[in-house]
């Protein structure tokens, strides 16, 4: 078991190199003569636009109910995020209580206790506006230190833990994303058509695996995504046949182990579409079906973890004093580059970049905000 774990975070470590590469090749080869459909001040009156738009639809589609969230938690809890299980999240001494606080990266199991606690019922669910801070991001024209998303969790029962529930939520969302392209493009009519197709396709990441065995699983991503235009890839965080996961995902929130059928693991996965100006596949959501006792105790030991059940947030879920849940994260501001036909992020959020991205934006003629 020991080996296994080494196995999968060298792989997970593999991939953030991989990712680092891939960031360099995406904001060094952006558009020549670039020249924005909106400009800063239209650009700003669209993004509000679509933020007070996409929310209002997503909560009637899934049935959610609208939340505060916090943008620290303690570090004791155990409710923080920690992504690929590698990332570190920003950590600061909080003097009064004498403890340690972290910045959220997202809020995957706050999500889950606020469910409970608010004493939400089954087919009921919450969103919020997650404002999270990424200190081992690797920056480029996708990937931001300032995170933003709709994180949403909803009640499930036993009954829906399965594939085919996971993909009906899946279709809800995609149609919500591809209602909002559509009035976007006629509110804006400067901006090019509608290019997202009208349904969304699913592939597992075995199947992946299968098709590009010679490929990394960035490659395999945007192979399938140019081809289909928009994919659900299912299955993300347990090995595939060469031993290493698609991508990471951590123990205690997705489950990625349960077998739903043919060989196949995973109740989880990732939204990508096609992205024709940067000829990329852009992730748009992380979500899946989240970990039940059973799960997270499997999970916790594939990741040599098996101290995390002392933590607060473990110990509710362990006890069953948590809700089964589906839930996920879908950028805002990713929403926005798409809709808006931007070529970089930071076209559509505040945040801080190197000099020699801000260099090369402001010889391209790309406006960061």
């Amino acid at each position: 078991m020991f080996h296994l774990t080494v196995k999968i975070l060298n792989a997970l470590e593999d991939t953030l190199v991989g990712e680092k590469r891939r960031a360099a090749r995406l904001w060094m080869s952006l558009a020549e003569n670039y020249t924005p459909y909106l400009d800063i001040k239209e650009t700003e009156r669209a993004i509000k636009y679509i933020k007070d738009l996409f929310q209002v639809k997503l909560a009637n589609a899934l049935n959610l109910l609208r939340v505060s969230a916090p943008v620290v938690v303690l570090k004791r809890t155990g409710v923080n995020d920690y992504l690929n299980s590698v990332e570190k999240p920003a950590r600061f001494f909080i003097k009064c209580m004498k403890e340690e606080g972290e910045i959220v990266q997202s809020l995957a199991k706050w999500k889950r206790v606020a469910l409970a606690d608010y004493g939400f019922r089954h087919g009921e669910g919450l969103y919020t506006d997650m404002n999270a801070v990424r200190p081992s991001e690797n920056l480029d024209n996708l990937h931001s230190l300032y995170v933003d998303q709709w994180d949403w969790e909803r009640v499930i029962s036993e009954e829906e833990r399965n594939l085919d529930f996971l993909k009906e939520i899946v279709r809800r969302i995609y149609s919500v994303i591809k209602e909002v392209e559509e009035d976007i493009c006629k509110k804006y009519p400067q901006l090019p058509p509608p290019f997202l197709p009208s349904q969304i396709r699913f592939f597992h990441s075995e199947e992946l695996e299968e098709l590009f065995p010679d490929a990394s699983p960035q490659e395999r991503e945007e192979r399938i995504c140019e081809e289909y235009g928009a994919v659900f890839v299912i299955g993300i965080g347990a090995p595939l046949k060469n031993g290493r996961p698609h991508d990471g995902r951590a123990a205690d929130y997705d489950d990625w182990l349960t077998e739903t059928g043919d060989g196949r693991k995973g109740l989880n996965g990732d939204i990508l579409v096609f992205y024709p100006p940067l000829k990329c596949a852009m992730e748009l959501s992380s979500m899946g079906i989240r970990v039940n006792r059973e799960s997270l105790l499997k999970q916790l030991k594939i990741r040599n973890e098996l101290h995390k059940k002392n933590l607060w947030f473990h110990k509710r879920l362990l006890k069953g004093a948590l809700p089964l849940s589906i839930g996920g994260g879908i950028g805002q501001s990713r929403l926005c580059m798409l809709f808006l036909r931007k070529i970089h992020i930071g076209e559509v959020q505040s945040s801080i970049w190197p000099d020699k991205i801000i260099k090369f934006c402001k010889k391209k003629n790309i406006p960061l905000l």
